[in-house]
C-alpha cells in the first residue's frame, strides 16, 4: 500500500494539514510526499492518480483503496483514509 500527498511548498492548506501528517507518520503510517508547484514530474505524477477527482493541493490519495482526499480535512479523516476505512 502507498500513501500519497501532493502538495505546494507555500499552499496553506498544504502547511494546516502539515503537523496532521507528522501525526500520522508517529503513528508508523508511511507517506510519500510529492511537492507539485516547483516540480514538474512530480506534478506529472499527480495528474496519473487525480485524473480529475481533485484539481488542487493538498491532494490525498491511498493506492489499496483508490479513496481521495481533497482539501485540509480534521487529523480523524485522514487516519481513517490512511487506515483504508471510510470516514
Amino acid at each position: 500500500m502507498a500513501l500519497l500527498e501532493f502538495y505546494g511548498e507555500t499552499c496553506p492548506h498544504c502547511i494546516k494539514m502539515e503537523p496532521l501528517v507528522e501525526k500520522l507518520k508517529g503513528e508508523k503510517f508511511k507517506i510519500e510526499l510529492y511537492e507539485v508547484w516547483n516540480n514538474a514530474e512530480n506534478a506529472k505524477k499527480m495528474e496519473e492518480y487525480d485524473k480529475g477527482l481533485c484539481g488542487g493541493v493538498p491532494f490525498f490519495f491511498n493506492t489499496d483503496t483508490g479513496e481521495n482526499i481533497c482539501g485540509s480535512v480534521e487529523y480523524e479523516v485522514l487516519k481513517a483514509w490512511a487506515e483504508g476505512k471510510k470516514a
